[in-house]
């Protein structure tokens, strides 16, 4: 849900979270949210884990070459460092971060300001990723994503893994993972 100038609290922060599988347009809506405020005039600091470096080492890229200016960080902490003049925050693959993400993020909308992260819901395996469903739990405001099937057509939640890897986080794009849908999606052995 996109939240309006008429629905947004006043005086307070909060956090909206968006999820879904690879693919599904996550990144696109919080790049979309983001611009809409900095042409607002608000002040906008946008943070990325150092991991992510698929398309860009200093830019949070969607998969259609959407792209904004971004601060690379190693350490949620690092966000409350820089973003004390900032009114609205945003993060990209919240999923590459560990769990004290849930808390800056929980501290920065104390602080009044507007948090928004972008993240994948479920890993390849479709389990939840965290720290995003935490994120979830504490968000105002929720938005999950779907991408389409490649297989089916139908409705895509999960993010199938094509190549082999035990390990649970393996940076790819198109190269390594394509979305499906629950009927589609399997384990890789």
């Amino acid at each position: 849900m996109e939240v309006t100038q008429q629905q947004a609290p006043k005086d307070i922060g909060w956090i909206e979270v968006v999820v879904g599988c690879m693919f599904s347009g996550k990144t696109e809506e919080l790049i979309r949210r983001l611009r809409r405020a900095q042409i607002a005039r608000q002040k906008v600091l946008i943070f990325k884990p150092r991991i992510d470096n698929r398309y860009s080492s200093t830019q949070i890229v969607s998969h259609n070459t959407q792209a904004l200016e971004s601060i690379v960080i190693d350490k949620p902490q690092e966000i409350l460092k820089l973003s004390k003049d900032a009114q609205v925050i945003g993060v990209d693959e919240g999923q590459f971060f560990d769990l004290s993400l849930v808390d800056v993020c929980e501290q920065l909308a104390n602080d009044g300001k507007r948090v928004i992260v972008a993240g994948l819901d479920q890993d390849y395996r479709g389990k939840p990723f965290e720290p995003m469903p935490q994120l979830l739990s504490i968000a105002e405001y929720i938005t999950k994503t779907l991408a389409i099937c490649v297989v089916c057509g139908n409705p895509a939640d999960r993010t199938q893994r094509k190549i082999v890897s035990a390990d649970r986080v393996v940076v790819g794009a198109a190269d390594s993972y394509e979305a499906r849908c629950r009927k589609c999606h399997y384990i890789p052995e």
